[in-house]
């Protein structure tokens, strides 16, 4: 990897880290930003809790071919297809986690979006947009990430069953494309108030995509930390919102 986007990979990290700082700075502002990400989270990792403590039996349903196979190798598939199970599941439940907290706390991100946009140097545009146009194009945008999440965690499920290889790829490939849905969904209040599609949002975060790649991969790892992804959803929201306005103020 060139030094550069080794440079623009940390340089995202850091602005996540900025986000961060805001529980020192506006901690009423990020409490509320806490509680939507606290109801959805617990729903969400109580079916993860669920799936992991029956997951001999899950696994059991998935791989009934191997029923008649000798002890060794029936172990060693059904460990790896636990594992494979484990590392999709969760992938799929931060991915949901994320479209499901925007949908839930839309207002409480609003805030901690244009409070960001303000302390910035420059008040958060109003979107032109009606209400009703607003709501249809937040429902297609959440019905294509929703889309995207499952595909993706299917084609991650199939991927961790490479041999040799596998079990280490398929975490790895879920936290850079997760970190990068991320980044792309979270980014989405200041590129909306402005008028951009969906499209144009990716395009020009993919200008510095090695930015948002480390703003989203340390999200995302930070997610799966337990209670993290309560603490760091308002901060991602704000950094997001910091790393919006760096891709609209480059050059084209």
């Amino acid at each position: 990897m060139p030094l550069r986007a080794v440079s623009r990979f940390f340089a995202g990290m850091r602005m996540l880290g900025r986000g961060l700082g805001l529980w020192a700075t506006s901690p009423k502002l990020m409490l509320l930003g806490a509680i939507p990400a606290l109801v959805v989270g617990a729903v969400l990792l109580g079916g993860f809790v669920v799936l992991a403590v029956n997951i001999g039996g899950v696994v059991a349903w998935l791989t009934p071919f191997a029923d008649e196979w000798s002890e060794p190798l029936q172990l060693t598939l059904r460990v790896l297809a636990g594992l494979v199970t484990l590392v999709a599941t969760a992938y799929f439940s931060l991915r949901m986690f994320t479209t499901l907290t925007l949908a839930v706390g839309g207002p409480f991100y609003e805030r901690i979006w244009r409070a960001v946009e303000l302390r910035d140097g420059s008040p958060a545009p109003q979107p032109e947009e009606s209400a009703w146009r607003a709501f249809v194009r937040g429902l297609g945008n959440s019905i294509r990430f929703l889309a995207l999440t499952v595909v993706s965690s299917v084609l991650l499920f199939a991927c961790g069953f490479i041999p040799v290889v596998g079990q280490v790829l398929a975490p790895v490939l879920a936290a850079l494309f997760g970190g990068w849905l991320l980044t792309v969904e979270l980014a989405g209040f200041a590129f909306d108030a402005r008028g951009y599609t969906l499209r144009e949002r990716r395009r020009m975060l993919a200008a510095d995509r090695a930015g948002a790649l480390g703003f989203g991969v340390a999200a995302y790892l930070l997610f799966l930390v337990p209670l993290g992804a309560v603490l760091v959803m308002p901060a991602a929201v704000a950094g997001a919102t910091m790393l919006a306005r760096e891709a609209l103020d480059a050059p084209s």
